[in-house]
């Protein structure tokens, strides 16, 4: 899976290979083997779940903190960081689409799907969010590209979902 990671305003080319165990993260084209601990500790924190990552004898501290979003503290240092899928649709491309009278709200990435916050016929809000997948260890939700009712659902928590794969269909 590549994904484009923006930390302090650089943008990092960032691949994943999850065929062996540890995860190898290509990073501006140099491998790394990582381990992804789940600290059960902060699990329940009100700021999101925290993950340990240990990366060539050395441990790192993140903290989601949105969609996409992410802390990773450093020693005393904290940076923010953003994670976008480079095969998403531009966000100028999903408002065409929604000017057309459907807006189509599909999985960045494969994964499991958690939560599901709408129903069919539910009138939403551009922005509000309708369906959470957990990708990587990470949760993500997927918020409704423009306002308007819910017409098709094809989301169910527990379901495994692969990146592209239609989840809601605003009009």
């Amino acid at each position: 899976m590549k994904l484009n990671v923006t930390i302090n305003n650089r943008q990092h080319q960032v691949e994943l290979t999850r065929d062996s165990s540890p995860l190898v993260a290509t990073v501006d084209g140099v491998p790394h083997e990582i381990t992804i601990h789940d600290s059960h500790a902060a699990r329940n924190a009100a700021d999101g779940q925290t993950y340990l990552l240990s990366l060539a004898n050395r441990i790192y501290e993140c903290r989601s903190t949105g969609t996409l979003e992410m802390e990773i503290a450093v020693g005393n240092r904290v940076y923010r960081a953003h994670v976008s899928d480079p095969r998403a649709l531009p966000a100028d491309a999903a408002t065409a689409d929604a000017a057309g009278g459907r807006a189509r709200l599909t999985a960045s990435m494969p994964g499991k799907i958690v939560r599901v916050m709408t129903r069919r016929g539910a009138q939403v809000e551009a922005g509000d969010s309708l369906v959470v997948v957990e990708a990587m260890k990470m949760q993500n939700e997927m918020k409704a590209p423009k306002s308007g009712t819910v017409v098709e659902l094809h989301a169910e928590a527990g379901e495994t979902v692969q990146a592209g794969d239609v989840l809601v269909i605003v009009e």
